[in-house]
């Protein structure tokens, strides 16, 4: 096994190195237009190009046969918050304190200033946009006030659009905000949230069940015990706001259009879009259109949904004449939801393929994602990549494709990815750290995956007996090798103390 430590960079370097991005820039002639498309919630077994031999996923299939399709992309984290932290970032969550699931009140996780894919692509002149799920915080002091423009959000960190929600579908306020300003909000009926109890007086399944969808009633709404709102329980408690609620089985279709708005007006200049979907995450809601597409239920049919953005995006860039210099990712923030196991075992759709594991959990299903991109220009069609790369990545590569050296301080856990979709036999990075994304969970602290090698440590509780794995051997986690590999172990766990201390691992 390769000598972890011996990959890393030291502050010597970052000056030569920076001037090397510089000139791989400017060796790719014009910059690339960059759109992200990051699902949520989604797995490792949902596409057809990786092995869903059940739910129909054309436009994906497409664009994985135009371009490159990673066999190990990395979320870095199992849960929502943490992995739009990083891929913003170019920073592993758990070097931020209070990077965990956020309720939709929380002040804003990435403060003003802070290097993120959207400020390093504005400094190279590009047009920067974000359509959809947030879930980062808002503002600069908690709890969020959605009666007034917000002060801090995806425009104060190099964003010069946005056409966000919130937090979560499930939860609450259930409205859009454009520029930091709720959609269509009436001063006359004003936003009341509340987290824990509540104190707003909303009407909630238990007071009043009469108000929720029947194809809603089921053992998921009593986590989500706070408000009913459009017939689906939330977590959090929201009354006001009417005029600003949004239609659940709409959201796919205003994001889309948001974001072919985004890219029409910004089509004559080079532009950043991060599409971040709501697809599939509860609630699940599809569009009436996709029900009973997929002979799935409810989750296979958003799947098709998602694909259908997928196409929407690429359809819009073939239109314009843009497609061939632009670079698509297609991704989620994490593995499949395990509540859904009980339509895995009555359709036979695995969610995460072959891992185990599900959304929350340290193994590869909750972190090991679907993960592609197309560049025609520069991205050899049909090729699969082997080497290991994560969403983190995306501020180092958007800093190479444009152009833009990092400081030291920008994207400390970020690798850029140009040399291996150029050439897939080139590794950009040896390892990759995640975290798993409940506290409770017996080897929740950090996992780290070099080569062949993943081990599951928590680093808080040294009574947890570590667990080794060989994914080349063992790519579903179920044989543990740390009594038989005590070398492999303490090396792995001499880098994670190593990153831990050095606060970088680029």
């Amino acid at each position: 096994m390769p000598r972890i430590r011996d990959f890393a960079f030291s502050p010597a370097l970052m000056k030569p190195i920076a001037l090397l991005l510089v000139l791989a820039a400017a060796a790719l002639a014009e910059p690339p237009n960059v759109v992200i498309i990051l699902g949520d919630d989604i797995g490792y077994g949902d596409f057809g190009c990786y092995g869903s031999a059940k739910i129909e996923t054309p436009n994906i299939d497409a664009l994985a046969a135009g371009g490159m399709r990673f066999t190990n992309g990395y979320a870095t984290a199992s849960t929502c918050t943490p992995t739009r932290y990083a891929l913003l970032t170019g920073k592993y969550a758990w070097r931020q304190k209070g990077t965990g699931i956020l309720s939709g009140i929380a002040p804003a996780l990435i403060r003003d200033g802070t290097p993120t894919i959207a400020s390093v692509a504005k400094q190279a002149g590009y047009a920067t946009g974000v359509v959809g799920k947030w879930h980062l915080g808002l503002g600069r002091e908690g709890p969020t006030d959605y009666n007034r423009r917000i002060d801090s959000g995806p425009n104060t960190i190099g964003f010069d659009h946005s056409f966000i929600i919130p937090a979560t579908g499930d939860r609450v306020p259930c409205v859009y905000l454009e520029n930091h300003a709720v959609v269509n909000y009436d001063p006359a009926d004003p936003i009341r949230i509340s987290y824990g109890k509540n104190t707003v007086g909303a009407p909630t399944w238990e007071t009043h069940p009469q108000l929720v969808r029947p194809s809603h009633r089921d053992p998921v709404q009593e986590i989500r015990a706070g408000s009913v709102v459009n017939g689906i329980c939330r977590i959090g408690f929201m009354t006001g706001g009417n005029a600003a609620l949004w239609q659940d089985d709409s959201i796919a279709d205003t994001l889309v259009w948001q974001a072919r708005s985004f890219i029409r007006t910004n089509k004559d200049k080079p532009f950043l879009l991060y599409l971040a979907t709501h697809d599939v995450h509860a609630p699940i809601a599809p569009n009436p259109r996709f029900l009973g597409t997929s002979g799935t239920g409810r989750r296979g049919d958003t799947i098709r949904q998602f694909d259908w953005c997928v196409g929407e995006i690429t359809r819009t860039l073939r239109d314009l004449g843009i497609e061939n210099n632009t670079l698509v990712l297609v991704s989620s923030d994490n593995g499949g939801c395990g509540v859904y196991q009980e339509q895995e075992r009555q359709y036979g759709q695995k969610l995460n393929g072959p891992l185990r594991g599900y959304k929350v959990t340290p193994y590869e299903g909750g972190v090991r994602e679907p993960f592609i991109i197309r560049w025609p220009a520069k991205v050899k069609p049909g090729s699969v990549n082997h080497q290991i790369v994560a969403l983190v990545d995306c501020l180092a590569t958007v800093a190479a494709a444009t152009g833009q050296p990092l400081s030291e301080a920008a994207g400390p856990d970020s690798f850029n990815l140009l040399p291996t979709l150029l050439d897939p036999t080139k590794p950009v990075r040896d390892h990759v750290i995640t975290q798993s994304g409940v506290a409770s969970h017996p080897a929740c602290a950090r996992a780290i995956r070099s080569g062949k090698w993943k081990l599951l440590t928590q680093q808080e509780n040294p009574k947890h007996k570590p667990e080794l794995y060989d994914l080349d051997a063992d790519v579903a986690e179920t044989t543990n090798l740390a009594g038989s590999h005590p070398e492999i172990v303490a090396e792995l766990n001499e880098y994670l103390a190593e990153a831990t201390r050095t606060g970088r691992t680029r």
